[in-house]
């Protein structure tokens, strides 16, 4: 029955309830006597020069270097969100405060900032505005803030700050060292005179620094964007160990880049006051291990930018021409399969059909894999970026098409589905670098994630791991028979659900959800036994409950070392979990109007049931030849759509997971077909070669 399964699932749980092997975050810091953060909205690494931003660059020199994500809640985060952000220590939003200036009132030597119930009431269900000044004040300390801005990010519940002065210039020079929390907003740089825009800021820190106690920590950040156009902002950290180094944080989990709840972590770290509950951040880290000399650093930092920027430009085009190919691929597959081609011609035409699904199937991997080459330092970086995922393709489908895996129905698309896993798989335990600007992975201006798997490398991951885990079986069972057919296929999906749901590697706990009725149904296949609708559920069942386990054990350790799992458990305990699931659902639901994945799934489910798997005319029904000489290939399919299918329905990508799981199985599948045809047919075909194209003889 489902014993296989069963022990899947307790060894998954039994490694997944084990202490996770990433580094703990400390609850607080020794205390700094005066922790000072510097926002300048819209600031990047481009803006900085020896010249131009004097004080900044010679700041830099003594600091830790990094970029700052300033996603919030939307697209843009204009400069309210940033400040808001800070103050709730979560992604957070200023709702009217984009479109007009916060104002404050005065209260004795501080200030309250106006309206601020309007803002808490805009962040229900987001993150707890007030939050770091309340910390603050619960700890017996008092905060400091100059201009609306910063007044907005150290006020506590009530909006109110202890010393208040709208002016650097006005703030008396004992005022500085008053309270040991101080925020300053030293202006935006913006506009179509960016330079001069940054002087200015440049001269306001400068001024800040000049007034500041001996003993100050300072962090400067690029709070916000400040234009239509995402970036990643400017971070600096003072403080010991921070010379020529760069600036990180366990938060994104990479040694030069943070997000702005790390700013408020960061503060309270350096004030010494505990972490409280609903604080997304954690403190910043210079990387110990990476040292920095500032020219050659900030060149890379910008062009990390350039990356990001590149990817945002090119990803809409990318997808569309994705689409476009899968569409042609489809049609131009079904005229080839089920007109009366004859001889040579049909010859030709197969083995074409053959090398263009490879060509498709091949795209994904070829998106990850093309970052380990620096296209984003180029002249031009978005052609080259172009011309490095072809070169990539060709050489995948290359590999392919070379070894003697070549004349089996699976050989070349296992090959293919093995690729693809097997760089996911490396990327995940090295780091997660190859998703990062990744046309397929995410990008730090979306800010979903900023290591880890992502819900598109989910779906890609999922279904070329049981697809290459059949093709394996499918060697493997005339061979080694098949009991040792099914430990492949098992040791296989186990090892790709480990990566991609361990907290240190993947952390995708969702992604077990819909990978565990998935591999369990291509184990069961493998096995020879039935899978109906009963098992499924059972199976989706218990995937749930063991994701909600680990949640469990997450939410059990210190609130500064749980993932989002264990917050998500926290909130669904106290019962505030529903604005999350709310979000999350209608985000799902809103992916099946998407102009650019519902004709991926519609065509391919079209072209898989009504071409590939459809018998009676010439050419056709070539999915069902490949089932009678490969049957694994049918328990892969299975699996890889029962992923698909929950991966959708429990995903706030929605329609993203199945759109992709198709478009990485069915030029798979049509290319088992193909391979199947010409096998079937290889008595009617001429003896004479085509290069680099047909097959000769082709082996079950």
């Amino acid at each position: 029955m489902l014993r296989g399964p069963v022990v899947v699932m307790a060894a998954l749980a039994l490694t997944l309830f084990a202490p996770c092997g990433s580094p703990a975050r400390a609850e607080t810091a020794a205390p700094a006597r005066h922790a000072v953060l510097i926002g300048v909205p819209g600031l990047q690494w481009s803006d900085v020069s020896p010249t131009a931003t004097p004080h900044l660059w010679r700041l830099a020199r003594g600091a830790a270097a990094g970029l700052l994500s300033v996603r919030a809640v939307g697209r843009l985060t204009c400069p309210g969100d940033g400040w808001t952000t800070v103050s709730a220590g979560a992604r957070s939003a200023a709702g009217p405060y984009c479109r007009r200036a916060i104002t404050v009132s005065p209260s004795g030597t501080g200030a309250v900032v106006n309206d601020i119930a309007t803002i808490r009431r805009v962040n229900a269900g987001f993150g707890t505005v007030g939050l770091f000044g309340d910390s603050v004040h619960r700890a017996g300390g008092c905060t400091t803030a100059v201009g609306p801005g910063a007044a907005l990010a150290a006020g506590d519940l009530g909006g109110r700050v202890d010393t208040y002065t709208r002016d650097i210039a006005t703030l008396p020079a004992g005022d500085w060292a008053r309270c040991a929390a101080t925020v300053v907003d030293a202006g935006a740089v913006a506009g179509p005179d960016r330079a001069s825009s940054a002087r200015r800021a440049d001269a306001a820190v400068g001024a800040v620094l000049a007034r500041l106690p001996a003993d100050a920590d300072v962090l400067v950040a690029g709070i916000s964007d400040h234009d239509r156009t995402p970036h990643l902002r400017l971070v600096l950290a003072t403080g010991p160990g921070t010379a020529g180094r760069y600036l990180g944080s366990e938060s994104t989990r990479r040694a030069d880049m943070v997000i702005l709840p790390d700013l408020t972590a960061t503060m309270l770290a350096w004030l010494g006051v505990p972490y409280p509950a609903g604080l997304i951040g954690t403190p910043l880290l210079p990387d110990a291990h990476r040292p920095a000399v500032l020219d050659s650093a900030v060149n890379d930092l910008r062009a990390q930018d350039v990356a990001a920027q590149t990817h945002r430009d090119l990803l809409p085009r990318f997808f569309a021409a994705f689409v476009i190919g899968q569409l042609l691929l489809y049609g131009a597959a079904a005229l080839a399969l089920q007109l009366r081609w004859a001889g040579r011609r049909r010859v030709r035409i197969l083995a074409a059909t053959r090398l263009t699904a490879l060509v498709a199937a091949a795209v994904p991997a070829s998106t990850y894999l093309v970052n380990l080459v620096p296209w984003w330092r180029a002249a031009h970086p978005l052609p080259s970026l172009v011309a490095a995922i072809a070169a990539v393709d060709a050489l995948v489908v290359a590999v392919a098409v070379s070894g003697p895996w070549r004349r089996r129905v699976l050989g070349p698309g296992t090959v293919i589905a093995g690729m693809t896993a097997a760089v996911l798989g490396a990327d995940l335990l090295t780091g997660s670098r190859l998703q990062l600007n990744s046309l397929m992975g995410y990008s730090p201006l979306v800010g979903g994630r900023y290591y880890g798997m992502g819900n598109i490398a989910f779906a890609v991951l999922a279904t070329s791991t049981l697809l290459a885990a059949s093709g394996v079986a499918q060697w493997l069972e005339p061979r080694r028979g098949r009991r040792a057919a099914v430990a492949a296929v098992l040791a296989m999906t186990m090892t790709a659900a480990l990566l991609d749901s361990w907290t240190a590697w993947g952390s995708d706990f969702g992604g077990l959800i819909a990978f565990v009725p998935g591999l369990a149904t291509t184990a069961l296949l493998v096995s020879g036994r039935r899978v109906s609708f009963l098992r499924l559920q059972v199976l989706r069942a218990a995937g749930m409950a063991l994701v909600l386990g680990v949640a469990f054990i997450d939410h059990l350790r210190p609130p500064a070392e749980q993932t989002h799992m264990g917050r998500f458990f926290g909130q669904l305990v106290e019962g505030n979990a529903l604005p999350w699931l709310e979000r999350k659902f209608t985000a799902m639901i809103r992916t099946f109007g998407n102009p650019t994945l519902l004709p991926i799934v519609v065509a391919a489910f079209l072209f898989l049931v009504l071409v590939l798997h459809r018998p009676g005319r010439a050419g056709a029904g070539g999915l069902q030849l490949a089932y009678d000489r490969a049957p694994m290939l049918r328990a892969g399919l299975s699996g890889a759509f029962v992923t698909a299918l929950v991966g959708g329905a429990v995903n706030d990508s929605g329609l993203a997971v199945p759109a992709l799981a198709l478009a990485v199985a069915v030029p798979l599948a049509l290319t088992a077909a193909v391979i199947a045809l010409e096998v079937r047919e290889g008595s009617d075909a001429p003896t004479g070669p085509v290069p680099g194209l047909a097959l000769r003889t082709v082996e079950n």
